[in-house]
């Protein structure tokens, strides 16, 4: 070995002694387990001793036990499911086509997908009670081509907040399904059809059970963002479509039952992470199978 190189080799041996040996990992992942500590884990605590503030559990009693809050928490779940499945049947069909597109379309494909991440969720929620307002063009389009005889609401209700978070939501569900699709072995396909195998047989036994992944995968996204939705269900519900976020907003700011709300908080968030659990194993079954 050349003097340099062994030169070289030495002052890199001093420059990282820790990374070496079985110690290395742990002492790079510390400073962001220490990061997400500070700033996920102290607040989630903090909400918890709000929770509970004064030794009891009423604030989860009031939660669980009332007709009210229960109806609002069936709602959360309602609308998130409903959007979840909207945005699967949208995202797949896009996601295949990104798939088998040439690299230009792709492209352009993932340009539009990132289009709305770069406009505030605000201004795309303005955008839409605009579009979908009795007035809006929507319905002055559907008005002007005869197709109805009256303005259709379309906003100040589930129609408007199941829009407007799908089209916030959508690409979270098309970027992981499109990562499984390009993984997919396109000769497994082709030796299928090769065999005799229709293509509805190809589609249902070969390519989406090797997509499912993606798909548990963004429909946890989706669902999981869904249940905390508060700038849409509060814009395009129009006060009408009350979901958990929005009635936590009111516990704080209309009523100051700040304890209350960190208990929605607390049974908001032990639900998601239930979910995201389920559906993880789900995942695991599925790559297994």
């Amino acid at each position: 070995m050349p003097a340099s190189a062994q030169i070289a080799e030495r002052r890199q041996s001093r420059m990282i002694p820790v990374l070496r040996g079985e110690q290395g990992p742990v002492m790079v992942g510390l400073l962001p387990v220490a990061f997400l500590g500070l700033l996920f884990l102290l607040p989630v605590l903090r909400l918890f001793l709000l929770s509970v503030e004064g030794g009891t559990l009423a604030h989860f009693d009031k939660a669980i036990t009332s007709d009210l809050y229960l109806t609002v928490f069936i709602e959360t779940f309602r609308i998130a499911a409903i959007v979840t499945c909207c945005s699967l049947l949208m995202a797949y069909p896009v996601a295949y086509v990104l798939s088998t597109a040439s690299p230009r379309w792709v492209l352009i494909g993932l340009v539009f997908l990132m289009l709305p991440f770069w406009t505030s969720i605000l201004v795309r929620t303005y955008a839409w009670m605009i579009l979908l307002g009795r007035n809006g063009v929507l319905n002055q389009a559907l008005l002007g081509a005869g197709v109805i005889k009256q303005p259709v609401a379309l906003i100040f209700n589930t129609t408007g907040v199941v829009i407007g978070m799908v089209h916030v939501l959508l690409p979270y569900m098309v970027f992981p399904i499109y990562s499984a699709m390009l993984r997919v072995n396109r000769d497994l396909l082709l030796a299928a059809e090769g065999l005799g195998a229709s293509g509805w047989s190809v589609f249902r036994r070969i390519f989406l059970p090797l997509t499912m992944p993606g798909v548990i995968a963004g429909t946890a996204l989706v669902f999981i963002l869904s249940l905390g939705f508060y700038i849409t269900p509060a814009l395009l519900g129009g006060g009408k479509v009350i979901m958990i976020a929005v009635l936590i907003e009111q516990q704080v700011r209309q009523f100051l039952e700040w304890g209350f709300a960190a208990a929605l908080s607390c049974l908001l968030l032990v639900i998601a992470v239930l979910f995201y659990v389920l559906l993880n194993r789900l995942g695991r079954r599925e790559t297994i199978a």
